[in-house]
Protein backbone atom coordinates (compact mmCIF):
# COMPACT_ATOMS: atom_id res chain seq x y z
CA UNK A 1 0.00 0.00 0.00
CA UNK A 2 2.80 2.42 0.86
CA UNK A 3 4.15 2.18 -2.70
CA UNK A 4 0.76 3.39 -4.02
CA UNK A 5 0.88 6.64 -2.00
CA UNK A 6 1.52 9.84 -3.92
CA UNK A 7 4.06 11.67 -1.76
CA UNK A 8 2.98 14.98 -3.32
CA UNK A 9 -0.60 14.65 -2.07
CA UNK A 10 -0.20 13.64 1.56
CA UNK A 11 -3.01 15.07 3.74
CA UNK A 12 -1.66 17.72 6.11
CA UNK A 13 -4.03 16.71 8.89
CA UNK A 14 -5.46 13.27 9.63
CA UNK A 15 -7.98 12.65 12.43
CA UNK A 16 -8.83 9.22 13.83
CA UNK A 17 -11.79 7.98 15.87
CA UNK A 18 -10.15 5.06 17.67
CA UNK A 19 -13.07 2.64 18.06
CA UNK A 20 -13.40 -1.04 18.88
CA UNK A 21 -11.20 -1.59 21.95
CA UNK A 22 -14.05 -3.05 23.98
CA UNK A 23 -15.18 -5.39 21.23
CA UNK A 24 -11.59 -6.51 20.67
CA UNK A 25 -11.33 -7.45 24.35
CA UNK A 26 -14.76 -9.10 24.43
CA UNK A 27 -13.78 -11.38 21.54
CA UNK A 28 -10.95 -12.60 23.76
CA UNK A 29 -13.11 -13.03 26.84
CA UNK A 30 -11.33 -10.19 28.64
CA UNK A 31 -12.37 -6.98 30.38
CA UNK A 32 -12.72 -3.85 28.24
CA UNK A 33 -9.61 -2.27 29.75
CA UNK A 34 -7.60 -5.11 28.19
CA UNK A 35 -8.58 -3.72 24.78
CA UNK A 36 -7.47 -0.22 25.74
CA UNK A 37 -4.13 -1.56 27.00
CA UNK A 38 -3.54 -3.40 23.74
CA UNK A 39 -4.34 -0.31 21.65
CA UNK A 40 -1.05 1.44 22.47
CA UNK A 41 0.74 -0.21 19.55
CA UNK A 42 -1.96 1.09 17.20
CA UNK A 43 -1.36 4.63 18.47
CA UNK A 44 2.37 4.19 18.02
CA UNK A 45 1.97 2.83 14.48
CA UNK A 46 -0.42 5.63 13.48
CA UNK A 47 1.87 8.33 14.88
CA UNK A 48 5.14 6.95 13.55
CA UNK A 49 3.60 6.10 10.18
CA UNK A 50 2.15 9.61 9.85
CA UNK A 51 5.46 11.20 10.86
CA UNK A 52 7.35 9.09 8.33
CA UNK A 53 5.02 10.14 5.50
CA UNK A 54 5.27 13.84 6.33
CA UNK A 55 1.79 14.37 7.77
CA UNK A 56 1.79 17.64 9.73
CA UNK A 57 -1.02 16.92 12.22
CA UNK A 58 -2.58 13.75 13.62
CA UNK A 59 -5.56 14.14 15.97
CA UNK A 60 -6.66 11.11 18.00
CA UNK A 61 -10.04 10.96 19.74
CA UNK A 62 -8.75 9.53 23.01
CA UNK A 63 -11.53 10.30 25.51
CA UNK A 64 -14.86 12.03 24.92
CA UNK A 65 -16.98 13.92 27.43
CA UNK A 66 -19.56 11.17 26.99
CA UNK A 67 -17.04 8.51 28.06
CA UNK A 68 -17.42 9.59 31.70
CA UNK A 69 -20.75 7.70 31.64
CA UNK A 70 -18.97 4.36 31.22
CA UNK A 71 -18.52 1.99 34.21
CA UNK A 72 -16.33 3.63 36.85
CA UNK A 73 -13.74 0.85 36.74
CA UNK A 74 -13.24 1.40 33.02
CA UNK A 75 -12.95 5.19 33.42
CA UNK A 76 -10.43 4.81 36.25
CA UNK A 77 -8.49 2.30 34.19
CA UNK A 78 -8.43 4.65 31.22
CA UNK A 79 -7.17 7.55 33.33
CA UNK A 80 -4.44 5.36 34.84
CA UNK A 81 -3.50 4.11 31.38
CA UNK A 82 -3.33 7.68 30.09
CA UNK A 83 -0.83 8.64 32.79
CA UNK A 84 1.39 5.59 32.34
CA UNK A 85 1.31 5.76 28.54
CA UNK A 86 2.35 9.42 28.38
CA UNK A 87 5.32 8.65 30.62
CA UNK A 88 6.29 5.55 28.67
CA UNK A 89 5.90 7.00 25.19
CA UNK A 90 7.75 10.29 25.74
CA UNK A 91 11.09 8.84 24.48
CA UNK A 92 9.28 7.61 21.35
CA UNK A 93 7.87 11.09 20.74
CA UNK A 94 11.32 12.61 21.10
CA UNK A 95 12.95 10.01 18.85
CA UNK A 96 10.44 10.74 16.10
CA UNK A 97 10.56 14.53 16.53
CA UNK A 98 6.83 14.56 17.42
CA UNK A 99 5.27 17.49 19.25
CA UNK A 100 2.40 16.68 21.62
CA UNK A 101 -0.65 18.92 21.98
CA UNK A 102 -4.15 18.43 23.39
CA UNK A 103 -7.67 19.72 22.89
CA UNK A 104 -10.66 19.39 25.18
CA UNK A 105 -11.57 20.23 28.77
CA UNK A 106 -8.20 19.21 30.19
CA UNK A 107 -8.79 20.92 33.55
CA UNK A 108 -11.48 18.35 34.36
CA UNK A 109 -9.05 15.43 34.08
CA UNK A 110 -7.42 13.94 37.21
CA UNK A 111 -4.47 15.99 38.49
CA UNK A 112 -1.84 13.35 37.72
CA UNK A 113 -3.12 13.07 34.15
CA UNK A 114 -2.96 16.86 33.76
CA UNK A 115 0.57 16.99 35.19
CA UNK A 116 1.95 14.22 32.96
CA UNK A 117 0.27 15.66 29.89
CA UNK A 118 1.62 19.12 30.65
CA UNK A 119 5.13 17.74 31.20
CA UNK A 120 5.11 15.85 27.88
CA UNK A 121 3.75 18.86 25.99
CA UNK A 122 6.50 21.11 27.38
CA UNK A 123 9.19 18.48 26.76
CA UNK A 124 8.21 18.17 23.08
CA UNK A 125 7.25 21.78 22.35
CA UNK A 126 10.32 22.46 20.19
CA UNK A 127 9.98 19.32 18.06
CA UNK A 128 9.09 20.35 14.53
CA UNK A 129 7.91 17.13 12.91
CA UNK A 130 4.42 15.70 13.28
CA UNK A 131 2.11 17.41 15.78
CA UNK A 132 0.19 14.71 17.67
CA UNK A 133 -3.04 16.10 19.13
CA UNK A 134 -4.87 14.15 21.82
CA UNK A 135 -8.58 14.96 22.11
CA UNK A 136 -9.17 14.38 25.82
CA UNK A 137 -12.44 15.01 27.64
CA UNK A 138 -13.47 16.47 24.30
CA UNK A 139 -16.71 16.92 22.38
CA UNK A 140 -17.39 18.97 19.30
CA UNK A 141 -20.53 20.54 20.76
CA UNK A 142 -18.63 21.48 23.94
CA UNK A 143 -15.88 23.11 21.88
CA UNK A 144 -18.32 25.18 19.79
CA UNK A 145 -20.31 26.17 22.88
CA UNK A 146 -17.17 27.34 24.66
CA UNK A 147 -16.12 29.32 21.58
CA UNK A 148 -19.52 31.06 21.45
CA UNK A 149 -19.23 31.93 25.14
CA UNK A 150 -15.82 33.52 24.55
CA UNK A 151 -17.10 35.55 21.60
CA UNK A 152 -20.14 36.67 23.62
CA UNK A 153 -17.91 37.74 26.52
CA UNK A 154 -15.70 39.76 24.18
CA UNK A 155 -18.81 41.49 22.82
CA UNK A 156 -20.01 42.27 26.37
CA UNK A 157 -16.56 43.63 27.22
CA UNK A 158 -16.62 45.85 24.15
CA UNK A 159 -13.77 44.10 22.33
CA UNK A 160 -16.03 42.82 19.55
CA UNK A 161 -19.34 43.63 17.91
CA UNK A 162 -21.87 41.27 16.38
CA UNK A 163 -20.80 42.53 12.94
CA UNK A 164 -17.36 41.01 13.59
CA UNK A 165 -18.72 37.47 13.76
CA UNK A 166 -17.66 35.37 10.77
CA UNK A 167 -16.70 31.74 10.27
CA UNK A 168 -13.07 32.78 10.49
CA UNK A 169 -13.59 34.64 13.74
CA UNK A 170 -15.42 31.77 15.42
CA UNK A 171 -12.74 29.35 14.23
CA UNK A 172 -10.16 31.47 16.01
CA UNK A 173 -11.91 30.79 19.33
CA UNK A 174 -11.87 26.99 18.93
CA UNK A 175 -9.34 24.70 20.60
CA UNK A 176 -7.92 24.01 17.13
CA UNK A 177 -7.03 27.64 16.45
CA UNK A 178 -4.13 27.78 14.00
CA UNK A 179 -4.48 24.12 13.00
CA UNK A 180 -5.78 23.29 9.51
CA UNK A 181 -8.99 21.30 9.26
CA UNK A 182 -8.50 17.55 8.74
CA UNK A 183 -8.53 16.41 5.13
CA UNK A 184 -9.02 12.79 6.19
CA UNK A 185 -11.02 11.29 9.06
CA UNK A 186 -10.49 7.58 9.77
CA UNK A 187 -12.92 5.60 11.91
CA UNK A 188 -12.15 2.05 12.94
CA UNK A 189 -14.56 -0.80 13.82
CA UNK A 190 -16.98 -0.11 10.95
CA UNK A 191 -19.24 2.34 12.79
CA UNK A 192 -20.77 5.05 10.56
CA UNK A 193 -20.81 7.96 13.01
CA UNK A 194 -18.77 11.08 13.72
CA UNK A 195 -19.58 10.78 17.44
CA UNK A 196 -19.36 14.46 18.33
CA UNK A 197 -15.77 14.72 17.07
CA UNK A 198 -14.44 17.92 15.45
CA UNK A 199 -17.94 18.87 14.28
CA UNK A 200 -16.86 22.31 13.03
CA UNK A 201 -13.61 21.14 11.47
CA UNK A 202 -14.82 18.12 9.45
CA UNK A 203 -17.29 20.03 7.25
CA UNK A 204 -15.36 19.03 4.11
CA UNK A 205 -13.28 16.17 5.45
CA UNK A 206 -13.08 12.89 3.55
CA UNK A 207 -14.30 9.94 5.65
CA UNK A 208 -12.65 6.52 5.60
CA UNK A 209 -14.41 3.74 7.52
CA UNK A 210 -12.58 0.48 8.19
CA UNK A 211 -13.88 -2.70 9.82
CA UNK A 212 -10.54 -3.14 11.61
CA UNK A 213 -10.85 -2.83 15.39
CA UNK A 214 -8.50 -0.20 16.79
CA UNK A 215 -6.08 -2.55 18.65
CA UNK A 216 -5.43 -4.28 15.30
CA UNK A 217 -4.81 -1.02 13.40
CA UNK A 218 -1.32 -0.85 11.87
CA UNK A 219 0.60 1.26 9.37
CA UNK A 220 -0.74 -0.67 6.39
CA UNK A 221 -4.26 0.38 7.41
CA UNK A 222 -3.12 3.99 7.60
CA UNK A 223 -1.59 3.65 4.14
CA UNK A 224 -4.82 2.13 2.82
CA UNK A 225 -6.82 5.10 4.12
CA UNK A 226 -4.43 7.59 2.54
CA UNK A 227 -4.52 5.78 -0.82
CA UNK A 228 -8.32 5.83 -0.67
CA UNK A 229 -8.24 9.55 0.13
CA UNK A 230 -5.92 10.27 -2.79
CA UNK A 231 -8.22 8.51 -5.23
CA UNK A 232 -11.10 10.86 -4.43
CA UNK A 233 -11.90 14.18 -6.05
CA UNK A 234 -12.36 16.96 -3.50
CA UNK A 235 -14.73 19.54 -5.03
CA UNK A 236 -15.79 21.75 -2.07
CA UNK A 237 -19.16 22.44 -3.69
CA UNK A 238 -17.76 22.95 -7.20
CA UNK A 239 -18.11 20.62 -10.20
CA UNK A 240 -15.35 18.42 -11.60
CA UNK A 241 -14.64 20.71 -14.55
CA UNK A 242 -13.99 23.64 -12.20
CA UNK A 243 -11.70 21.64 -9.93
CA UNK A 244 -9.68 20.20 -12.81
CA UNK A 245 -9.45 23.35 -14.93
Amino acid sequence: MKELINSDAIPRHIAIIMDGNGRWAKKRGAARIFGHQNAIQAVRDAAEGSAELGVDYLTLYAFSTENWARPIEEVNGLMSLLVSTIKKELPTLQKNNIRLKSIGNILSLPKDAQDNLDYAKKATQFNDGLTLILALNYSGRWEITEAVKKVAQDIVDGHRSTEDITEGLLGAYLDTKGIPDPELLIRTSGEMRISNFLLWQVAYTELFITEVLWPDFRREHLYEAIVGYQRRERRFGKISEQVNS
